[in-house]
C-alpha cells in the first residue's frame, strides 16, 4: 500500500470511533458532522478490510481486528502529537500539554498538593492523568510512551529508562490513638498478636514486612486487605487493627488521630525515584515536568 494514497486523518477518526463506540459522539469529538463521520467509517472499512465496528443495542461494538488496532493506534497518535509539538522552546504559561504520570495513591497524597499548586501558578492550562500500574507494567508503559514519567521504587529497567532518586523512606507501624495498646512498646510478640490491615495494591508491604518476617520464620495475621491507602486511618480508628506503611505517609496520618511506632524488627529503608524514557531526556516540556515533580519533593522536607 502506498502511504501517500492514505488520508492519515482517518486514523484520528478511527481513534475517536474506538474510544466513543458511537458515531455521533465520535463526530462531536473530532469536529465532524454525523454524515461525514459515517462516510469516514465506510472509507476505514475499505482501507482496513474489516467492519471495525458493528452496531449493537447501546452503540457500536469493536471487531477483534479493531481491538487489535486500538492500542498501537493510540501510541502512534501520541508520538505524532509529540513530534509536532517538539520544539526548543516551552512556555508553561501558554502550554496546553497533557501529561500522564504513574504514581501510587501514597505518592498522590504526598506529591500532588505541592505539584498542583505549582501548576496552577505557572501552567494553568496543563492537564494531568495519574495512573497506577504494577512495576512491570510501568516499565512497559514508559517504553511504549503510554506514560511520560513514573514515580516508584526499585524498578528493574534497561538503559533506555533514566532514573533520578527523589527521597528516602522507611516502614513504620501505625495504630489509632485510642487503641488498647497505644501506650505499649511494639514488641515482636504484640506485633504478631494484633490483627493487621494490609493494602494489597502496594508491593511495599510484602517486600519490606512479610519478607522480613519470613526470614525469621514468622507470619503476621492479616485480618483485612484493602486496595487503597485513603481508607486506612478511618479503618484503624474504628478497630483494633494495626498497619505498616511508609513513614512519610504515616506522619501525615498522625494528624488525624493515629500513632506511629517503630517496627520490632529491622526493615530495610527504601527510596522513591522518578523514571522516564531516554527519548524524552532533553524534550523541554518533559524536562519542565520533571523539574516540577522534583520541586514538589523539596516541599516535603
Amino acid at each position: 500500500m502506498n502511504l501517500r494514497s492514505v488520508d492519515l486523518n482517518l486514523l484520528v477518526v478511527l481513534d475517536a470511533l474506538l474510544t466513543e463506540k458511537h458515531v455521533t459522539r465520535a463526530a462531536t469529538k473530532v469536529g465532524l458532522s454525523q454524515s461525514a463521520m459515517s462516510s469516514a467509517l465506510r472509507r476505514l472499512r475499505i482501507l482496513m478490510r474489516d467492519e471495525l465496528l458493528i452496531r449493537n443495542a447501546s452503540g457500536m461494538e469493536p471487531t477483534p481486528r479493531a481491538l487489535e488496532l486500538e492500542e498501537p493506534l493510540k501510541q502512534m497518535l501520541r508520538q505524532a502529537q509529540r513530534l509536532i509539538k517538539s520544539s526548543t522552546k516551552f512556555d508553561p504559561e501558554t502550554s496546553a500539554e497533557h501529561y500522564r504520570i504513574r504514581m501510587s495513591d501514597v505518592l498522590e497524597y504526598l506529591l500532588m498538593p505541592p505539584l498542583l499548586a505549582q501548576l496552577e501558578r505557572e501552567a494553568p492550562n496543563v492537564t494531568l492523568d495519574v495512573v497506577h500500574l504494577p512495576p512491570g507494567q510501568t516499565v512497559i508503559a514508559l517504553d511504549a510512551d503510554d506514560i511520560d514519567v513514573a514515580v516508584s521504587m526499585d524498578l528493574e529497567h534497561t538503559s533506555a529508562v533514566c532514573a533520578m532518586p527523589l527521597f528516602d523512606d522507611r516502614m513504620v507501624c501505625v495504630l489509632a490513638e485510642g487503641h488498647p495498646n497505644a501506650a505499649d512498646e511494639m514488641t515482636m510478640e504484640l506485633f504478631l498478636a494484633l490483627p493487621h490491615l494490609k493494602v494489597s495494591m502496594s508491593s511495599t508491604d510484602g517486600r519490606y514486612v512479610d519478607a522480613a518476617l519470613a526470614d525469621m520464620h514468622r507470619v503476621r495475621h492479616v485480618a483485612l486487605n484493602v486496595p487503597h491507602w485513603l481508607v486506612v486511618p478511618h479503618l484503624l480508628r474504628s478497630s483494633s487493627m494495626i498497619a505498616v506503611m511508609s513513614a512519610r505517609l504515616a506522619s501525615r496520618f498522625a494528624e488525624v488521630g493515629l500513632l506511629l511506632k517503630e517496627l520490632p524488627f529491622t526493615a530495610t529503608d527504601f527510596r522513591w525515584s522518578m523514571y522516564w524514557h531516554r527519548r524524552h531526556e532533553s524534550v523541554p516540556a518533559q524536562v519542565w515536568l520533571r523539574e516540577k515533580i522534583h520541586a514538589a519533593v523539596l516541599r516535603l522536607e
